[in-house]
């Protein structure tokens, strides 16, 4: 069985993380243990997308962030945009 050369796994070793995430995000991601700060930060950042268009926001995430203390990019929204889970 033939081995791949170390230049190409140095370039696919690359190509993987420059495309995962910027500066910045692994800055953050850095001083963190986890991911996310929990199973709902999770859920809320699979649910919105990244650049915080058409954001969904529960009365419920807006508590458990600022309770747990979440980090990454932040979904900013009007008071009116905020809606109670039902």
């Amino acid at each position: 069985m033939k081995s791949i050369p170390p230049i190409i796994s140095m370039i696919g070793l690359a190509t993987l993380v420059a495309g995962c995430a910027t500066t910045d995000e692994w800055q953050d991601w850095r001083g963190h243990p986890t991911h996310f700060a929990s199973g709902q930060h999770g859920s809320f950042s699979l649910q919105n997308s990244k650049d915080g268009s058409n954001p969904r926001v529960s009365r419920l995430d807006f508590e458990a962030a600022k309770t747990e203390r979440w980090w990454g990019k932040v979904i900013t929204v009007k008071p009116e945009q905020i809606f109670e889970p039902g």
